[in-house]
C-alpha cells in the first residue's frame, strides 16, 4: 500500500482546501462555529504530523494496538515494535513472518496479534488487494475491514483518517467524542451513537475536520 498519513495529508489539498472546509462547517452549524472560531491557530493535522509514516496496514496496526489502551501506553508499544524493526512499522508480510512471541513481548495481547495477523493473511493471499480498498467508499471498506475479528467501527474509521486521509469520517461510538459533543452542543446527556451521526449530518462532506475539532474540546475539557 503505497498512500502514507502523510501523503493523505497532502492529498487533502493544504491550507486552501482547510479553509474551504472550515467555511463549509462554519456556515452548516453555528454551534460548529463558535468552536472553530475559538481555535484560530488550530491544525488538525499537526496530530498526524507526530505519528510514523503508515499506509492503510500501518494504521490498521496503530488503531489495533491502541485499543482500550491510553495514548502513553499505545506509543511504548508502538516503540517496542518499531524498535523490533529497524525504527519503522511492520508491513503485513513482516508480521506473517515474525514470530507472534516478538509482539507478545512487545505488549500486545494474543487477540491483537491474532487479529493483526489475520488482517496481513488477507492483505497477502489476495483475499484483501489494497489499491482496491483504497478506492473503496468509506462505508464499503468499513465493511469488508469489519468482517476480521478484532476490528470495529472505531478501528476502521481512525484507520481511513490516518492511513487514507479521508475526509468525511466520524467516529461516533467513541467516548471521548459523545462527551464532547453533549459539553459543546450543552446537552443534559451524554448522546447515543445515533444523536451524535444526526448531529454530525450537517457537516458532511467534512466530518473528519469536524470531528477534530471536537477532539480538541474533549482534550482541553480533560486538561482542564
Amino acid at each position: 500500500m503505497a498512500a502514507s498519513s502523510r501523503a493523505g495529508q497532502a492529498g487533502a489539498g493544504g491550507a486552501g482546501r482547510l479553509e474551504k472546509a472550515r467555511r463549509h462547517l462554519r456556515q452548516a452549524d453555528p454551534v460548529l462555529a463558535r468552536l472553530i472560531a475559538a481555535r484560530p491557530d488550530f491544525d488538525p493535522r499537526r496530530w498526524m504530523t507526530e505519528l510514523p509514516l503508515m499506509d492503510l496496514f500501518g494504521a490498521l496496526l496503530f488503531q489495533v494496538v491502541g485499543q482500550q489502551l491510553s495514548v502513553a501506553a499505545t506509543r511504548q508499544i508502538l516503540e517496542r515494535i518499531e524498535a523490533r524493526f529497524g525504527g519503522r512499522l511492520p508491513s503485513a508480510a513482516d508480521v506473517l513472518g515474525t514470530d507472534p512471541a516478538r509482539f507478545r513481548d512487545a505488549g500486545l495481547s494474543w487477540r491483537k496479534i491474532s487479529t493483526l495477523r489475520e488482517l496481513a493473511e488477507r492483505l497477502s493471499d489476495g483475499r484483501l488487494d489494497p489499491a482496491a480498498l483504497a478506492a473503496m467508499p468509506d462505508d464499503e471498506l468499513i465493511a469488508v475491514l469489519t468482517e476480521i475479528s478484532g476490528i470495529g467501527p472505531w478501528t476502521a474509521q481512525g484507520a481511513l483518517i490516518i492511513g487514507l486521509g479521508r475526509e468525511d469520517v466520524v467516529l461516533p461510538g467513541d467516548l471521548a467524542l459523545r462527551k464532547a459533543v453533549r459539553t459543546v452542543y450543552r446537552l443534559d446527556h451524554l448522546p447515543a451513537e445515533e444523536e451524535v451521526l444526526a448531529i454530525a449530518e450537517k457537516w458532511r462532506p467534512y466530518r473528519s475536520l469536524a470531528t477534530a475539532y471536537l477532539f480538541s474540546a474533549a482534550f482541553e475539557d480533560a486538561q482542564a
